[in-house]
């Protein structure tokens, strides 16, 4: 008698096999239990619980002259505050000032063991306008919403490889179905005009066709610490600005303080932000050498700065459907648009950055992070909201406090809290 596969099986059993196979305790279960969500078991396979984030907001943003509040999801500590403190740091009229070119997906029809690449080529152009309107008529809502296909790319790729890349305005929705469909449906007129070897239909998530821009200028008088003018910390952020050009090791840990404010962002509006981090790399690449993705230089007494990237954001469709908290986030965001997201998403990720920037080429990026870590310290061992002020306190003198010192320190706030 064959085995009720593991999909089959009611949220009962699946929580009960997996309790008996790991050796969960009751409370390990219940804990699984009590996270549970009806709502959640349609939207992925073989459903246990639903395991949940902090959700904050970014504050004292101001994005093309409009003060924002943006909601942002993450586990890390420091994130929120630093996209708050950059979006201080870079207040001025205007602000951060976006700017999206297109909005553009990309799908790749994939063609292999080409034996003349050359004449294949030149057939697919010849074909464009005929394709374009096959991909059109794929998803005629599309055009009543004002997109649809708008080009095509032929790309030779060595040793025999085709590459039909065709780039669709998919309105207001991320677009991944959309842009499958339509490519699958050029392929399957590619085949009964021709007989190629197609190997694939699908889409790209390096989104070349959908950048945004983030830009700043602000007074280097803003920068200044308590000890260091802004002068100075402009140079200097300028100058860590000017290493992640020339050196990966350092590129790497720059894009990923600015995708700790993108990444939050595109979580609390449902969007898919492993998409947005391979398609940022990518482009961090593009010039043969990774390198940042963000520029800062000094001018006339002012800090620039410039983040470019590809974020195909949609504002509607796929998860921003089925998560509750994606429509309010997007009301707290003010945002009412694939585009409009798009330039608060990459507004945030330039806050974010030159928070990081500052703090690395003054004070130490530990000291910001670690009043912050003690919280999450103090929380781990076991204490209270009403105890973890307290907690924090009796760990603010220990650089860097251990498990151990704040189970100490909990022990002992509880002991006082016995005497009062």
């Amino acid at each position: 008698m064959s085995q009720t596969p593991f999909y089959r099986l009611s949220y009962a059993d699946r929580c009960q096999q997996i309790a008996q196979r790991v050796q969960l305790t009751q409370a390990q279960l219940a804990a699984i239990v009590a996270h549970r969500q009806a709502s959640d078991e349609d939207l992925i396979e073989n459903y246990l619980t639903t395991y949940g984030l902090p959700e904050g907001v970014a504050v004292n943003l101001r994005v093309n002259g409009r003060a924002v509040t943006v909601p942002m999801v993450t586990e890390e500590p420091s994130v929120i505050a630093a996209a708050s403190n950059g979006g201080r740091l870079l207040t001025s009229e205007a602000g951060i000032t976006t700017v999206v070119d297109r909005r553009e997906v990309m799908g790749q029809i994939v063609f292999s063991h080409v034996a003349d690449p050359t004449d294949l080529q030149a057939w697919l152009m010849a074909n464009q306008q005929r394709l374009l309107k096959v991909a059109d008529a794929a998803h005629p809502s599309l055009l009543s919403h004002g997109g649809g296909a708008r080009s095509l790319r032929v790309r030779l790729l060595p040793p025999n490889w085709v590459s039909l890349d065709l780039f669709i305005d998919v309105g207001e929705a991320m677009g991944a179905n959309l842009v499958n469909t339509l490519t699958e449906a050029v392929a399957a007129e590619i085949k009964a005009q021709r007989d190629d070897d197609i190997l694939m239909s699908i889409l790209s998530n390096y989104a070349t066709h959908s950048l945004v821009t983030a830009s700043c200028a602000v007074p280097v008088e803003q920068l200044q610490t308590k000890t260091i003018a802004g002068a100075d910390v402009a140079q200097r952020i300028a100058e860590a600005s000017d290493l992640a050009q020339v050196d990966p090791y350092r590129a790497v840990t720059h894009n990923k303080g600015i995708m700790n404010g993108i990444d939050a962002v595109v979580l609390a509006m449902g969007n898919d932000w492993r998409a947005v981090e391979s398609g940022a790399h990518a482009f961090a690449s593009r010039h043969g050498q990774y390198q940042g993705l963000s520029k800062w230089w000094v001018s006339d007494g002012y800090l620039h700065g410039e983040l470019k990237l590809p974020l195909a954001l949609g504002f509607v469709g796929g998860a921003t459907k089925v998560l509750p908290l994606v429509q309010v986030n997007q009301q707290i965001a003010q945002v009412s648009s694939a585009r409009e997201l798009m330039g608060v998403t990459a507004a945030v990720g330039l806050a974010q950055n030159v928070a990081a920037l500052r703090a690395l080429v003054t004070d130490g990026i530990q000291r910001g992070h670690m009043s912050l870590q003690r919280k999450s310290l103090a929380l781990s061992v076991g204490a209270t909201p009403r105890e973890l002020p307290a907690v924090v306190q009796r760990l603010a003198t220990i650089t860097q406090p251990t498990t151990a010192q704040a189970q100490a320190a909990l022990a002992a706030v509880r002991q006082a809290n016995l005497k009062e």
